[in-house]
Formats: structure tokens, C-alpha cells, sequence
């Protein structure tokens, strides 16, 4: 049965971040809980949690966030981890709103122009209307509800509309309140809602009789409002498929369908700003003999501003943004950071990853886009749609609390506090590391595998090269080893069953380059490999080695074999650290008469939890006696989540749809009436 989430009538004064967790903290956690706590209460800006792997940091995170009950964003490097990060808070805090903010792009090529070659590249872009409306579900519950936790990605530092221009067009409906139909058509149509009353789709309203409903940009129910003359009757949230009627309302507002949304007057001023900019722009070109781009940047810029008379809108319309949103030249945009109360909390996950991508995103924005402004294809002020520089992103930073195994320079640098997290809930420690000569490393390597092979464990090993790899894959297979290598061009889908398959005992080897690192989480495996360790350089660098190092904490034997000739300051560093943690650990573990325990997880499907999502499209149909339409239509059903999954990285749930629709069509033979389009799916 189709079933539709909707949000519960809220009230600020009343609820609370609740914690909900079926285990409660254990080893460090508390301790670790309790410092953030006190640093945060005594106003420290900057705090930074380092964790080793393992340890329960989204957990430790969580607790912080119901101690301080402050709204709260976590910034993850990227959108893949921020899903898994969304969910993981989904379950800790199920009454609360955990929001997801990523690119709604599927696929995007900014617009650019090469003038080595004289080429302009037209800027081309995917959305995707399932994130698209996750964003506005996050701009929503910040403006509506104060128990609101946003998980983004670099994403968040992008430009909105002002949360106050955005807040100004929204319309509060209640029950019994005096206002006419007419009057909130119109309201809608400011919005950017569109009527259309032969299919009810998200962002768009329809008008029958005395009855308006609408589907709001950020929510899964449509919402019905009967009139009774000029005042509202009843409202009611139903399904918008089906019409089903979920439940009745006392209020509710509706929020816009754009995340950039103007009233005729500022859009009028904004038209005329830009004529003006367009004039002294124009008269810059002539003076400077540049006839050529003068001519482009004239024709380009009047058609936009006839479009954006005609209809309020143009393709490309956020590179006026300055004028639009009634900026200052050089100012900040506005960002998700300002839909955020004054006393919002930063959790900055997996830090040294996402602090240098804010740091980036400014440079390449700004370089791209003066090379347009140059040659007339843009006026100066397009270059003021920009993400947050770094200053301006920290500038508008409350309290932050940075997470890494591996914290960064800017972190060790300006934090006012580091907390450690070493113990794991298991009791296992950090593995032992051995350093040894690189001569005869692979007859050595072989019997260090094949000693792992006996006892049905896993092996990683890590090489610098993607030739390097690929051999040593190939002279492993043919010693008789079950192994695969990892590399970059391997698409994601592909990897997490490489991955599977390694669990599974499919494989006992996987050679890999940089794929070894962050985010992999394999109980099996209890050897890790590294060849050329001394190699100084991004992947042989202190950082890197400790992230290598912690994917082989999830095993009670786990072990580390580095191949080298010399120690360099970067293993130096890296043992050091694995050392003192794990002396931590057995201290911990004596002291509280703690066994290691590996961990145990269910290997027979990667996706068990996704599947029971789907279960009733599929399982335990006869499919015998169900007309070939009806087929078609869970076909049809099943490969629209298909994609939606695929589109939004969740490649688990792709390839779980995917085999379903091939079950389906293996026991009811279907060919000539498959929807086009589904034969031959591919999910990757």
C-alpha cells in the first residue's frame, strides 16, 4: 500500500529534540558529549572532535544536538555521505525534522567560454525535482519549526532568495479565516505556482467548483481548501495521486515554489538597475574597441530583460541575482546559513575533506566567470552570483564543532578545543602495524593473504598506481588468490558489489588505489597491505595513512603491514598516533574487563532494509492472475523509483528495484507490453 508521510501540527513552545536510540553511550561517548557540552555552554567558538574510526562520532553528534536543543547543520563532504548522515539522524531523532540540502543537479555544465579556442560552452543542467523538493522541505521546517537538523553539502553556501523576501510571499491559511479563492489564486500564481487542473503535480494548484488544492514544493501531500463564500471551510492534506484524505488542518502556511521569488515592484527596480549597468558596461566595451563583445553582451542581456518582463523569469536569471535580490556589489549572497536562527550549531563531518572544498568553491566560480565577463557574455555584476568566499562562511558561524579522524591544519590551527573519541562500543582496538623491507614484498604479501584465506578473513592492499594495481591483481589471481582491484573508473554500483562480493567471500583480495580510505565499512577484513609507504606525497601523507589504517578497526586481529625501505615523518606520524590509541584503548578495555567483539552484520543483502521498503510492489505476488495492465503499471511504477534512486546516489536501492523488475518479468513474460524504455535498464 502507497503511504504518505506528512508533518504533524507543530508548536515551538512545545516540542524538543528527542533523542531516541536503542542503545545508550558507551567508552568515551559520554566524556566526549560532556566536553562539547561545557565548551559550547561557555561560548567557545570552535571545537574539534576527533575520532578514529569506529567509535560512534554521529552518535556522540546527536546526543550534543539534544543537550544544547539547538537547530542544528551538518556539512558533509559529500551528498552521498550527507544521505547516509540524513538517515542515520532520521532514526536517532524521529519526531524532529532532519532535513537534506545537496545540489538538485543531476547532471550540470556551467556555462563557460575558452578563448584560446574561442569557444562558449551554453550552460546545460539536470534537475532533479526529488532533491529539489527536499531543499525546500529544509528551507521550510528552518522558517516553521525550531527542532530542525539540515544535513548538506557544500551545496548550502550557494545563493537563495533572502530568507526574509522568501517568508514575505508566504500565505497563512486557516480555518474560518476570510479571504476568497480568487484571492488565493493569485497569491499562488506569485509564488510561482502554476494551475494546471488536469494533473496535480508538485508546484502547481488546481480550481474545482469552491475547491483549491495545491501541492506544495516541499511536501509529499497535497493540501485541499474549501470555500465556503469568502471563507475558508475546511482544510484537509490528501494523497495527491490517489486523493485519498489524510487529515484534517487548523492552519497551515504555504511557502513559495521557487526558491527565488520577487514581487513586481523590486522585479521592476532590479530591470532597471540592470538597464543601467548594461549602459555604462556598453559604453566600457566601445571606448576599449571591443565592438564585438559590446554587440554579444547587448543582445544577450536585452533578450533576458524582454523575458523576465514577459513571463518573471529568464534562463540564467540567477546571474542577476545582485540586482534581483536588491544587493550591494561585493556583498555576500544569501545562503541556507541565513534561513538559520541566530543560535544554530555547525557540525562540520569528515573535516578535512569538506573545509577545503568551501575554501575552493569560491576561486573556481569567480575565475570561470570573469573570463565570461570579459568577452561580453555577462555584465560585472553576474560575478556577484557566487557561492561564500571562506571568510564570509565562518564569518557567519555561531559555534562550530569540526569531526575527523584526521582533522586538517585549519582545524588543529584555530580550534579552541579537541576532544578525543578512541574507545569503540566493541572494545576492538586499533590494529598492530608492522614495517618491513620492500625486498621480496610480494612473495611476503602472498603468504601474509594466504594465511588470512585459511581463517576466512579479508585482505585490502593499496598500491600508488592504477598499472600497479592491475598487475598485482592479475600475479595474485594467477598464484591462485580470489582477487579484484578498485580504481576510478569502476563506477559506483559496480564498487559497492566489488565490495559485497569481498564480504560475501566471493573475493579475499582487493587491491586499490585512494578507494581505501574514508566511508568503507568491512567487519572482514583483517589485513591491510600498503606498498610504497615511504613514498611521501597526498597518498602516502600522515592523514591518508591513519584513514587506511582505521578500515582495519572494525576486526579484532585487524593488522597493518606497511612496505618500506625507510620511516618517513608521514609513517612516523601515523604510527605514533595508531600507537597512543590504541594503548588508550587496552587501558580502557583492562580497566573494564572488555573482550573485543567484531562486528556482525548481515551480508546476505546489502540493501535488507531498503528491500522491506519495496517488499510490497513485489514479494509474495502471484503474478499468474493479475491482469497484464495492472503488471505494467508496478513495471512502470517500479522503474520511476528505479531511477529516482539511481539520480539521487542511492545505488543500493537502484540495483534492489532493478532486480525486482527482472523477477517480475522472469515470471510473467511480458515483452510486448513492457513500458517502453525498460528493457535493457542499466543502473551505474
Amino acid at each position: 500500500m502507497r503511504t504518505i508521510q506528512t508533518k504533524e501540527p507543530f508548536d515551538n513552545e512545545k516540542r524538543l529534540f528527542e533523542l531516541s536510540a536503542p542503545f545508550g553511550m558507551t567508552g568515551d561517548q559520554p566524556k566526549a558529549v560532556e566536553s562539547i557540552v561545557d565548551g559550547l555552554r561557555a561560548g567557545s567558538r570552535i571545537q574539534t572532535l576527533r575520532g578514529a574510526t569506529g567509535t560512534g562520532k554521529t552518535f556522540t553528534m546527536a546526543n550534543v544536538i539534544s543537550q544544547v536543543q539547538r537547530p542544528t547543520l551538518v556539512l558533509a563532504p559529500n551528498r552521498t555521505l550527507a544521505a547516509q548522515l540524513a538517515q542515520e539522524f532520521r532514526d536517532f531523532f524521529p519526531t524532529n525534522s532532519v532535513e537534506y540540502f545537496v545540489s538538485y543537479y543531476d547532471y550540470y555544465q556551467p556555462e563557460a567560454y575558452i578563448p584560446r579556442t574561442d569557444t562558449y560552452i551554453a550552460k546545460d543542467a539536470d534537475i532533479n525535482e526529488e532533491i529539489d523538493k527536499m531543499r525546500h522541505a529544509a528551507t521550510y521546517s528552518l522558517l516553521e519549526r525550531t527542532d530542525t537538523i539540515v544535513v548538506a553539502s557544500v551545496s548550502c553556501i550557494y545563493g537563495l532568495a533572502p530568507p526574509s523576501e522568501y517568508q514575505s510571499f508566504a500565505v497563512r491559511l486557516e480555518k474560518g479565516k476570510e479571504t476568497s479563492l480568487h484571492n488565493l489564486t493569485r497569491q499562488l500564481v506569485a509564488m510561482q505556482y502554476h494551475r494546471n487542473d488536469l494533473s496535480l503535480l508538485r508546484g502547481t494548484f488546481r480550481v474545482r467548483g469552491d475547491t483549491l488544492t495545491v501541492f506544495p514544493a516541499y511536501g509529499e501531500a497535497a493540501l485541499r481548501v474549501d470555500f465556503w463564500g469568502q471563507e475558508i471551510e475546511r482544510l484537509t492534506t490528501l494523497d495527491p495521486l490517489t486523493g485519498e484524505i489524510l487529515g484534517d488542518l487548523d492552519s497551515e502556511s504555504i511557502y513559495p515554489a521557487k526558491h527565488f521569488v520577487t514581487s513586481q515592484e523590486k522585479m521592476e527596480d532590479a530591470l532597471k538597475q540592470i538597464e543601467l549597468e548594461l549602459a555604462g558596461r556598453l559604453r566600457e566595451l566601445e571606448l576599449g574597441g571591443k565592438l564585438l563583445e559590446a554587440q554579444r553582451l547587448s543582445e544577450r542581456t536585452n533578450y533576458d530583460l524582454e523575458t523576465m518582463r514577459e513571463i518573471g523569469y529568464c534562463s540564467g536569471i540567477e546571474n542577476y541575482s545582485l540586482h534581483l535580490a536588491g544587493r550591494s556589489p561585493g556583498s555576500r549572497p544569501w545562503t541556507l546559513l541565513d534561513y538559520f536562527s541566530e543560535d544554530w550549531l555547525l557540525f562540520v563531518d569528515e573535516s578535512h575533506m569538506a573545509l577545503p572544498q568551501v575554501r575552493g568553491m569560491y576561486e573556481g566560480d569567480t575565475s570561470r566567470k570573469r573570463t565570461l565577463v570579459e568577452h561580453g557574455f555577462r555584465l560585472p555584476s553576474a560575478i556577484d552570483n557566487r557561492p561564500l568566499n571562506f571568510d564570509e562562511f565562518f564569518g557567519h558561524v555561531n559555534q562550530a564543532i569540526f569531526v575527523s579522524a584526521t582533522p586538517g591544519p585549519f582545524e588543529m590551527e584555530n580550534t579552541e578545543q579537541i576532544i578525543e573519541q578512541v574507545i569503540r562500543p566493541t572494545g576492538i582496538v586499533d590494529p598492530n602495524i608492522d614495517v618491513r623491507q620492500t625486498t621480496g614484498q610480494i612473495d611476503d604479501l602472498l603468504e601474509e593473504i594466504n594465511q588470512r584465506v585459511q581463517k576466512s578473513e579479508r585482505t585490502l592492499v593499496t598500491t600508488l598506481t592504477k598499472k600497479m594495481s592491475e598487475d598485482l591483481n592479475e600475479y595474485l589471481r594467477e598464484s591462485g588468490v580470489k582477487s579484484t582491484y578498485l580504481h576510478s573508473e569502476i563506477d559506483t554500483l559496480q564498487r559497492i558489489e566489488i565490495l559485497r562480493e569481498l564480504r560475501l567471500g566471493t573475493y579475499d583480495v582487493i587491491v586499490g588505489i585512494n578507494l581505501l580510505r574514508e566511508g568503507l565499512d568491512l567487519p572482514e577484513v583483517s589485513l591491510i597491505c600498503i606498498l610504497d609507504a615511504d613514498k611521501e606525497g597526498y597518498l602516502r601523507s600522515s592523514g591518508a595513512l591513519i584513514q587506511t589504517i582505521g578500515r582495519a578497526a572494525r576486526h579484532p586481529s585487524g593488522q597493518i603491514i606497511m612496505y618500506a625501505d625507510r620511516i618517513t615523518n608521514s609513517m612516523e606520524l601515523a604510527i605514533s598516533e595508531t600507537s597512543r590509541r590504541r594503548q588508550l584503548q587496552e587501558a580502557h578495555n583492562q580497566q573494564y574487563g572488555i573482550t573485543p567483539e567484531g562486528i556482525a552484520k548481515n551480508i546476505k543483502d546489502i540493501g535488507d532494509k531498503l528491500r522491506d521498503e519495496l517488499d510490497d510492489k513485489s514479494e509474495d505476488l502471484s503474478f499468474t492472475d493479475i491482469p497484464d495492465a495492472e503488471i505494467k503499471n508496478i513495471l512502470d511504477d517500479l522503474d520511476r523509483q528505479m531511477k529516482t534512486a539511481a539520480s539521487e546516489l542511492e545505488f543500493e536501492k537502484a540495483a534492489i528495484i532493478r532486480d525486482q523488475i527482472a523477477q517480475i518479468r522472469k515470471e510473467k513474460i511480458l515483452l510486448d507490453s513492457v513500458p517502453q524504455g525498460l528493457g535493457g535498464i542499466t543502473v551505474g
